[in-house]
């Protein structure tokens, strides 16, 4: 392999691609980051001679990420097993961030959470049925059907030919196209300031109304903080159980924000974010709520105005 000069600037560059990559395939801001500090720990390992020797640093780089990620999904099981209640991926602040899924990494600014782009990929409605493949099924989905990374180099991840790739891609497909297409943003944002007026004015009738019959509410607390442990179904329960933290919890001030980039809701008590919710709509109706309590989980919502 020909020898060719690395540009220290143009490796460091690649971090906000592999944060990218990264938080699609674990769901987790931190370990991301984690994963992603992991990676460039390794390439600065390796011997200058082998660094330049490597045509392209960041085909390296994301092919390191991604194994690690893909290790790290393979633990998850028995790490979810220990986890109190319900676990949900990590919701993001809807900062304005720069940039498309798939395109060239930038050296951006230091926090994680301001690097990830901000479109349908990471909404949680997505990130939910992403979490439901497998290990390979999603690293083989996200690199290739999200990132556009050819089969050929989606198999040096998983250590699998080109055409099980493709096969993986394929059975994670599936999985995906049950999905209805979102709202507009619009629409969505318009139901969600109807779930939040209605919360606020404690209003159960109005909340059933804008509650699909078959809802469905997940909550995430961690064991930190105390939600429900089990999904709550029905528009006419989830209706009741809002409106009675409502009345656990006078000074929650409840505000419309953007959450994975589209319309949800915040709760601050005392200005610090203690919920954030997100919603699927469909007809008119929401059908379905991801409450995220754990306070390790808010981390990037320390800073919302």
């Amino acid at each position: 392999m020909a020898t060719v000069g690395v540009d220290a600037g143009e490796v460091a560059g690649e971090r906000r691609q592999l944060i990218n990559v990264a938080y699609r395939l674990l769901g987790s801001v931190t370990e991301a980051e984690d994963a992603v500090q992991d990676a460039y720990a390794r390439w600065y390992a390796l011997p200058r001679s082998r660094r330049e020797g490597i045509l392209s640093p960041g085909a390296w780089l994301t092919t390191v990420t991604s194994r690690i990620c893909l290790d790290l999904l393979g633990s998850a099981r028995a790490r979810r097993e220990r986890y109190v209640g319900a676990w949900l991926p990590e919701p993001l602040p809807g900062r304005s961030v720069a940039g498309r899924s798939g395109g060239t990494g930038t050296t951006g600014p230091a926090d994680p959470a301001e690097q990830i782009v901000l479109d349908e990929s990471v909404s949680m409605a997505f990130l939910v049925v992403l979490d439901s493949m497998t290990p390979a099924e999603r690293v083989a989905f996200v690199l290739h059907d999200v990132f556009r990374y050819p089969f050929a180099e989606v198999s040096d991840v998983l250590g699998r030919t080109p055409a099980a790739c493709k096969q993986l891609a394929a059975s994670a497909r599936r999985r995906v196209g049950g999905a209805r297409a979102p709202l507009p943003a619009a629409g969505r944002a318009d139901v969600v300031r109807r779930v939040k007026e209605a919360w606020e004015t404690k209003d159960i009738v109005a909340l059933v109304g804008v509650l699909d019959p078959a809802a469905v509410m997940t909550a995430d607390g961690g064991g930190m903080v105390g939600t429900v442990l089990r999904p709550v179904e029905g528009g006419a329960r989830i209706a009741q159980y809002m409106v009675a933290i409502a009345d656990r919890a006078p000074g929650l001030e409840i505000l419309v924000r953007p959450v994975n980039g589209v319309p949800g809701l915040v709760a601050r008590r005392s200005g610090v974010v203690v919920t954030v919710a997100s919603f699927d709509v469909s007809d008119g109706r929401v059908s379905r709520i991801w409450v995220v309590r754990n306070p390790e989980k808010l981390r990037p919502w320390t800073r919302e105005g």
